[in-house]
């Protein structure tokens, strides 16, 4: 049984126009190929947030592929490089280009890529942010007004001039 977990506050793909409330990857223009899963992984230092993305691209080689960050959008690419024509008697696996794309939130950071039978595991990291604390100094203003009036300029009046 598998469990869908809704990352409560947090923000990772972005979307563009119109439809801005949908992130990227639910739209999914590309038909569905290739699948993926989005998953959420466990970091124990609790300094990162990281998701991984994993793409099932059967019969891709590393060569084949090309991850890219383009103006926010993480493009994944793949395109299988001409081989000898073959005789087959049923071809079940796709052979074909493709581009998938997810708009990114800012902030968010690829961490790497791999690929591993026949999958492609994209992590994704937001690091947190440290808080940071600015102490003010405060003025006593009373003090600064009556420093004004001390070093105020003297207007030159008419009667002063002659």
């Amino acid at each position: 049984m598998s469990s869908m977990t809704l990352l409560q506050g947090e923000i990772w793909f972005g979307g563009a126009g119109p439809d801005r409330a949908f992130p990227n990857f639910v739209r999914a223009p590309e038909a569905g190929y290739p699948p993926y899963n989005i998953e959420v992984l466990a970091e124990g230092d609790g300094t990162r947030n990281v998701l991984r993305i994993t793409l099932a691209v059967a019969g891709f080689s590393v060569d084949e592929l090309a991850v890219t960050l383009e103006d926010g959008q993480l493009v994944v690419r793949g395109k299988q490089l001409e081989e000898r024509v073959r005789d087959y008697l049923y071809r079940g696996i796709a052979a074909r280009r493709f581009k998938r794309s997810f708009g990114l939130a800012d902030g968010v950071e690829v961490r790497k890529a791999e690929l591993h039978d026949g999958l492609l595991a994209i992590e994704l990291e937001r690091p947190v942010k440290q808080a940071t604390v600015k102490t003010v100094r405060i003025v006593n203003g009373e003090t600064t007004s009556k420093m004004r009036e001390v070093f105020k300029p003297k207007r030159a009046t008419v009667s002063d001039a002659e």
